[in-house]
């Protein structure tokens, strides 16, 4: 019984009728996988060292930013590949502007709610295709190949306006990254004991 029903769900699974159908499912699962592989390990240290309150409530705040990692991703990637498949549907391909149209209509629709975790992952892609679209232009010689190490610049720059907004406009920064830089530069200036000194923070 067991040995036909796999012979029957492979079969299934593998008939190219049902394909494109099959794929919207494994990509469901695949963003809650992954979700929930990326927001969880963060979501645990950053909430045990940075958030106050009980065990109880940074559990829940655990949970609740996986949840909403996980399931933002796969239902970014059912709506994105759907709105695809129906391009493919129509016009029996897939341009460029389809890809464009359907990842639009997706971050809309998932990531244009302003929450924590959006706005971290918002921030993490536009850092990403900032490097990318440089790339491509270097690609299609519309900005120079350069001869030089440009990333110590890179680090440079970035960390140096990173400092001066937290120093001068901390408000303006994302709280986790508030939270970080306070760690760092700030509780690094107090103690009253050899023990907040080395051992504890507080």
């Amino acid at each position: 019984m067991t040995a036909a029903f796999f012979i029957l769900a492979n079969r299934l699974v593998n008939d190219p009728y049902y394909r494109p159908f099959l794929c919207l499912l494994k990509g469901i699962r695949n963003g809650l996988v992954y979700g929930c592989k990326i927001r969880f390990p963060h979501a645990l240290v950053m909430t045990f060292l940075f958030r106050n309150g009980t065990f109880l409530q940074k559990i829940k705040a655990i949970v609740k930013a996986t949840k909403t990692h996980a399931t933002n991703l796969a239902k970014f990637v059912f709506i994105y590949k759907s709105i695809r498949l129906i391009f493919k549907t129509i016009f029996n391909e897939i341009n460029q502007h389809h890809t464009l149209i359907s990842a639009f209509i997706g971050g809309y629709v998932v990531f244009g709610e302003k929450n924590n975790v959006n706005e971290q992952i918002n921030m993490y892609l536009l850092s990403r295709i900032l490097v990318g679209l440089a790339r491509i232009c270097q690609e299609k010689n519309l900005i120079p190949q350069t001869n030089f190490h440009v990333f110590p610049w890179f680090g440079a720059i970035v960390w140096a306006i990173v400092l001066w907004i937290f120093e001068y406009h901390q408000h303006t920064l994302q709280p986790s990254l508030q939270s970080s830089m306070t760690y760092l530069y700030h509780d690094s200036n107090r103690w009253d004991s050899i023990k907040n000194l080395l051992v504890f923070n507080k």
